[in-house]
């Protein structure tokens, strides 16, 4: 089994890929049996066992200690992860230390910093909660 999975938009890449060197070769497959060669590349039984491990898996630096880039309520961020917790495939709980703390009020009045933070996002990288003006509370450069 290789250690270095692909995203599975890259192992579908290699699929189509693979379908078009094969049929240059006279040998036409479909896109499902393309699918099944690329997961036995990367030594898996089958495609769906394939996938359950690309996607069972945090995005690159979502592990303690990584480094992350983002923005958090709309405040650019550079963190070490502290913590991740996976809450199902895609979603993510995550709590960071910042580099920089950022303020997190947005009233002239008074300020509240902080510089350690905890959030939860998906597949896209940022989290359901939104702010008023529409704009996810947390939002992970993936």
């Amino acid at each position: 089994m290789s250690t270095s999975l692909p995203t599975p938009a890259q192992a579908k890449a290699q699929a189509r890929q693979l379908r078009v060197d094969l049929k240059s070769d006279g040998r036409e497959v479909s896109h499902g049996q393309s699918l099944e060669l690329v997961a036995r590349q990367h030594g898996y039984r089958d495609w769906n066992t394939f996938h359950a491990a690309m996607g069972n898996r945090p995005p690159d630096g979502f592990a303690p200690g990584g480094r992350i880039t983002g923005r958090y309520l709309s405040q650019s961020f550079s963190a070490t992860v502290r913590s991740v917790e996976m809450l199902r495939p895609g979603w993510f709980r995550l709590e960071l230390d910042l580099d920089e703390a950022v303020d997190v009020v947005t009233f002239d009045s008074f300020s509240n910093w902080r510089k350690r933070i905890r959030g939860t996002v998906g597949p896209l990288g940022q989290s359901p909660e939104k702010t008023s003006d529409g704009v996810p509370h947390l939002q992970i450069d993936i």
